[in-house]
């Protein structure tokens, strides 16, 4: 079967991005790659790797590393890998070149803009108002991913027939996609349960056991549905592959950049420290900010994520930051 796209680019050459070319790739499919590091770009072209942020993964062939911005001119397919700080800046660069307005833009990466607490296919929708937008999400770890072990993931978009399009560009043997239309809802799990992550890798530094994360995370689900109903999104979204789903794999995964995160900062070492050791973003630490300062705007009850935020930014204890969560007297648990 031909492809739906012929001349995909994928923009952002760490894992997540050598991940999803490698999906397209794998196809037969020449693709694109675009990245900063002029190491990373060479060692893709020539030795099929990416060693930096996917050691030990063979890439296909069939990817093309490159810094050139002006292969986009030409695409009818982008994806938006690139850290969320990062995606307004990466696509005001993109409208500046002129790109068609029939050429899809995926959007990948999970978290909302600080100062105007927009998702990031709104932002990406500031700079190509006329293209369709769509979002990938789900339980996806590149680590697994590259080496086509088994996962599911959902893509979201308004526009049906281009869903569909994309549904049939990455479901693979070992891959499976499922589509929907509440992008606001697949956008917002992906987002919060970064935050919900670093709380309970923090509960497994301090080894505070089993039964108290499984509770931390089922919590959390409470509170992804709270405000990303609040903030936009359905109910059943939640509950879904987006939702629950990453949720589940982020709150107990060695693979989490977030988990990691939390679980150095239970064992007492400090933020700055971490990440730099960590050589590569966790979305939850700036979204953090940006997710805490939504939840202010409508004004909803968002207990984890607010002792998150007191430990990366008001320098609150961990132990005593997870205290204040455990020690109060609990309510009904549908609150």
């Amino acid at each position: 079967m031909s492809s739906p796209f012929q001349h995909p680019v994928v923009i952002g050459s760490g894992s997540w991005g050598s991940g999803l070319a490698s999906i397209i790739a794998r196809q037969g499919q020449r693709t694109a790659l675009i990245g900063r590091c002029p190491e990373v770009i060479a060692e893709i072209n020539q030795e099929h790797r990416n060693s930096k942020y996917l050691p030990g993964v063979d890439l296909p062939e069939e990817i093309i590393a490159s810094d050139d911005f002006s292969i986009c001119q030409s695409a009818d397919l982008i994806l938006f890998v690139v850290p969320t700080s990062s995606t307004r800046e990466t696509a005001e660069k993109l409208a500046a070149l002129g790109i068609p307005k029939n050429t899809v833009l995926l959007s990948c990466a999970k978290g909302i803009e600080r100062a105007s607490g927009k998702r990031m296919s709104e932002i990406i929708a500031d700079s190509f108002p006329e293209n369709p937008i769509a979002v990938f999400s789900g339980p996806n770890h590149a680590e697994e991913i590259a080496r086509q072990l088994p996962a599911a993931a959902t893509i979201g978009c308004a526009d049906h027939e281009v869903s569909q399009k994309l549904q049939s560009l990455f479901n693979t043997k070992r891959l499976r996609i499922y589509t929907a239309d509440d992008v606001a809802g697949i956008e917002l799990g992906g987002a919060l349960k970064n935050i919900f992550a670093i709380a309970a890798g923090v509960a497994s530094g301090l080894q505070l056991g089993d039964n108290a994360i499984a509770a931390l995370a089922t919590r959390s689900l409470a509170e992804m549905v709270r405000l990303g109903t609040a903030l936009g999104g359905k109910t059943e979204t939640f509950a879904g592959l987006s939702g629950v789903g990453d949720l589940i794999t982020t709150c107990f995964s060695e693979h989490s950049r977030n988990h990691r995160v939390g679980v150095a900062l239970g064992k007492g070492e400090k933020l700055p420290q971490i990440v730099s050791r960590l050589g590569m973003v966790a979305e939850g630490v700036p979204n953090t900010q940006s997710i805490y300062e939504a939840a202010r705007r409508v004004e909803i009850r968002t207990p984890i994520i607010d002792v998150v935020y007191g430990m990366l930014y008001q320098n609150i204890p961990p132990i005593e930051a997870l205290n204040q969560l455990f020690q109060p007297s609990p309510g009904e648990e549908r609150d």
